[in-house]
């Protein structure tokens, strides 16, 4: 009876021991789970978001039309101190003078459409040219309401000393666009603009007041350089 009794609890014991450890790698799965779970979540919050990633990565057309813009501004902004260091003239008067070479032009107007420009930004143009004699302003025997413009002796002999102006190539390769594309450019320029939330009237490429004293420190230069041969 005796015996019977301590089998029993041996057998006992074994079972409360088996529940044990069934307790114990219960447990221990559950903690590694959660872990796993805890990880994965800690990794996933600092994983970046897809839109992150994309605004990390530089967008290519962005970047093409950026490098685009650059290009042609560095362009014309060699141009114009190549003119200014050779012949004490900005960029913007030099264009205008080229657009005045093969013939007068009937009014502002018509030199504005030349220049592709509207008539108040070319009229200052041509209000400096002619302070330093190398246009000259005439009412037009046709029609004495217009002012006729045209290039003096002076403006002729600066033109034949005169560098590759920048703007001339701009125009040309803009010229040679289909229909569709240079419609298309257009448009898109002109939304750029107005989201740039830009409004002021455009003045001709590298005329402005931040060169004047540079062109004053030029005009000696000028001068000579335009002197009739």
């Amino acid at each position: 009876m005796a015996a019977h009794g301590g089998a029993a609890r041996d057998a006992s014991d074994r079972i409360v021991a088996n529940a044990r450890r069934m307790h114990i790698r219960i447990v221990a799965a559950s903690a590694s789970g959660s872990l796993a779970h805890n990880t994965l979540m800690a990794t996933n919050s600092t994983r970046p978001t897809e839109s992150v990633r994309r605004a990390a990565t530089p967008p290519d057309d962005v970047t093409t039309a950026l490098d685009a813009i650059r290009r042609i501004v560095q362009a014309l902004r060699v141009s114009a101190r190549s003119a200014e260091r050779r012949l004490g003239v900005s960029g913007a008067q030099l264009f205008v003078l080229h657009a005045l070479a093969d013939e007068p032009a009937r009014s502002l107007n018509d030199l504005a459409a030349r220049t592709y420009t509207h008539q108040s930004s070319v009229s200052v143009v041509v209000d400096r040219l002619a302070k330093r004699r190398l246009v000259s302003r005439s009412r037009s025997p046709q029609d004495g309401r217009r002012i006729v413009l045209e290039l003096t002796p002076s403006g002729r002999s600066l033109l034949r000393a005169s560098p590759e102006v920048a703007q001339i190539r701009l125009i040309h390769a803009l010229r040679d666009l289909s229909r569709k594309d240079a419609h298309a450019l257009a448009r898109v320029m002109s939304h750029v603009v107005e989201r740039m939330g830009i409004g002021a009237a455009p003045e001709l490429f590298f005329e402005d007041g931040s060169a004047a004293a540079r062109r004053r420190n030029l005009s000696k230069r000028a001068r000579r350089v335009s002197r009739p041969r």
